[in-house]
């Protein structure tokens, strides 16, 4: 085997003359995000409007209000502050907490 001394000044012109050349699918000229951008800005972009931020589909659906929370469905339920309160409904079938100060802790059990 030859010393690293000696390979050293024969490695380097080896590696310089051969560039390293990434593949054509990695090399893409279109990202996700830029991508959209292009496509509404081109010729369709008459074929389909941009909706303003005021019309969108969660302030009609809302009424102008924040859109109503759901309710966490565990096994076990319980009383996470002094405003919460337990609730039997629909035939005593489930047990939910519903409390006054924040509507975060909702909550069904079953």
């Amino acid at each position: 085997m030859l010393p690293r001394t000696l390979l050293l000044p024969l490695r380097q012109p080896l590696f310089r003359s051969a560039p390293y050349t990434l593949p054509t699918v990695a090399r893409s000229p279109f990202h996700t995000h830029t991508f959209g951008a292009i496509w509404r800005t081109g010729a369709n972009a008459a074929a389909r409007p941009t909706v303003p931020q005021a019309q969108s589909l969660g302030a009609v659906v809302g009424g102008g209000f924040g859109q109503a929370r759901g309710m966490k469905v565990r096994s076990s339920v319980k009383k996470l502050c002094d405003g919460c309160k337990s609730v039997r409904r629909k035939g005593g079938k489930y047990v939910y907490i519903i409390c006054s100060k924040n509507p975060k802790h909702k909550q069904r059990q079953g």
